[in-house]
């Protein structure tokens, strides 16, 4: 039997919805989050996820700013920036756009910015409130992942959960709130040995590797959860064919297009599986979901008494 699809669209619809209420209610209290991007020089990719991020604020309701210093900027100019965003009260999220130009000092910069405001979740500090289970700010792919999980009515107590890959953005922290939901979690990377039968373990999988389609049916437990960060670009079409060969409308899209997307699972895995996310459209959407939902925690946190009660959970 072919595994169910988790729809990460319609999740991420149900998420933005519920801020877009609470942004509402704190808006006719007087109070309306807001979101700083700072998006150095001109990469074409970074441009693209910015201005979703913009315009999911717009529908959202809450208060956005872009700002594009030039790539010569300094380290110290960037910082001063920083500082200024860090010091202005009507700014509750700040979002560094990565990859940075190579000569700025990227950890510094991330480093400066204000723990309070790290909607990314990706300061020390914000690390350490995860890992002993103090209110923060959460990375905003991991915060998806188990939103997905929760929603889909899928256990993670008591489970055994293995995650593929370690980063600090998503395999590390990923890892760490299945460990809160009081799983049993194994991380595996490039040295783990027999990574297949590590797998096989899993009730629920998390493939985060950024190699394409690496997760094949033989690292699945019959029925197991898997849940699929991975995003690559395939233009070669004997690859293609490997994978999505008698898919029609994969095919279709393949020869418009001269490219497809795939996760790090591999698409059989459909056959194995009992329930997966696709790709595109299962995680993905979640990310800028829970960056909303971030700058909203954001502007709780920050503000406490100040919110209306309708907004403190």
């Amino acid at each position: 039997m072919a595994a169910t699809i988790l729809d990460g669209n319609k999740i991420a619809a149900d998420i933005r919805a519920e801020v877009a209420a609470e942004v509402k209610a704190m808006s006719a209290a007087g109070i309306r989050p807001g979101l700083a991007v700072v998006l150095v020089g001109n990469n074409p990719a970074s441009e693209i996820y910015v201005r979703g991020k913009v315009k999911s604020c717009e529908e959202l309701g809450i208060y956005s700013e872009k700002h594009t210093p030039p790539d010569t900027i300094s380290t110290a100019q960037l910082l001063e920036l920083v500082q200024d965003l860090n010091r202005r009260d009507e700014i509750d999220g700040i979002l560094v756009q990565l990859p940075l130009p190579s000569p700025v000092d990227s950890k510094k910069i991330l480093m400066a910015v204000d723990p309070a405001k790290d909607v990314d979740g990706f300061h020390p500090v914000n690390v350490g409130f995860l890992s002993t289970q103090r209110p923060g700010l959460v990375p905003c792919t991991p915060a998806g992942i188990i939103e997905i999980l929760k929603r889909s009515n899928i256990p993670i107590a008591g489970q055994e959960a293995v995650v593929v890959g370690r980063s600090d953005i998503v395999g590390k922290p990923t890892a760490m709130l299945l460990i809160n939901g009081n799983a049993t979690v194994t991380v595996c990377h490039s040295k783990t040995r027999d990574l297949p039968g590590v797998c096989r373990r899993a009730d629920i999988l998390v493939a985060a590797i950024g190699r394409a389609a690496m997760i094949t049916p033989d690292f699945v437990r019959p029925g197991a959860t898997v849940i699929d960060v991975g995003m690559n670009k395939v233009t070669d079409p004997a690859e293609f064919h490997r994978l999505f060969g008698g898919n029609a409308k994969r095919e279709e899209t393949f020869r418009a297009k001269g490219s497809t997307l795939v996760g790090d699972v591999h698409p059989r895995v459909a056959e194995v599986a009992g329930a997966m996310t696709p790709v595109p459209g299962g995680v993905g959407p979640l990310t800028i979901a829970m960056l909303m939902a971030n700058t909203l925690k954001a502007a709780k946190l920050r503000r406490g008494a100040e919110v209306p009660a309708l907004s403190r959970a």
